[in-house]
């Protein structure tokens, strides 16, 4: 029998920002996305991360937010409720988007680090239309691949020890398409880096 043939993969950075620790009880407020990449098996091509870009503001599902939480994403609540997109519908939009983007391949989720992310992301996903284009575990953490790749510890995989041709030059601003159009730019560089020979020294 002939081996399976692996689909593409299409790498999506995805930032988002949220009104407290997790969801349900709390909301994301915002959340962005940026194609980072496409890899074909052992080649990886970097994509310019400002081409395929997404970005929502939305309505917040709660009465309940942590004040310290939502400061950092600068986004005002009183206008998400007013103006924020419905969630339902921005699921949608942002469902039908992944796979036009991803025709042809695989959707992976990226994040740095992906676990706050994607737990939102995938919660809002299934909560408001019940199907994920990601399936229910196609996230890559960047954390997790600079730990691996550079054979450190993971508490250890922090931008502030990253060789510094790894990093985007772009700010991080906390602003969602602007943080994942950065991070989208640090897969890409994770994704084509080569460490140098540990000698054993």
């Amino acid at each position: 029998m002939a081996a399976r043939t692996a689909r593409p993969s299409l790498y999506i950075s995805v930032d988002i920002e949220a009104d407290g620790p997790i969801p349900g009880p709390y909301s994301m407020i915002s959340f962005g996305a940026a194609v980072a990449g496409r890899q074909d098996g052992a080649s990886y091509t970097a994509a310019d991360p400002e081409q395929h870009t997404f970005y929502r503001e939305l309505r917040p599902i709660s009465e309940e937010f942590v004040p310290a939480a939502l400061a950092v994403s600068g986004l005002d609540r009183d206008r998400l409720l007013r103006e924020g997109a419905d969630p339902a519908a921005a699921m949608a939009e942002f469902r039908i988007w992944v796979r036009e983007v991803s025709a042809g391949a695989q959707p992976v989720m990226c994040g740095y680090p992906a676990s706050f992310d994607w737990t939102f992301l995938y919660w809002y996903l299934i909560r408001f239309g019940g199907d994920s284009p990601f399936g229910h575990s196609g996230c890559l953490d960047m954390k997790t691949l600079y730990a691996a790749k550079a054979r450190v510890p993971l508490r250890a995989a922090v931008k502030g020890r990253m060789p510094r041709q790894l990093l985007s030059r772009r700010p991080h601003t906390h602003h969602a398409l602007d943080d994942a159009v950065e991070q989208a730019e640090l897969m890409s560089n994770l994704m084509l880096w080569t460490p140098p020979a540990d000698d054993g020294s």
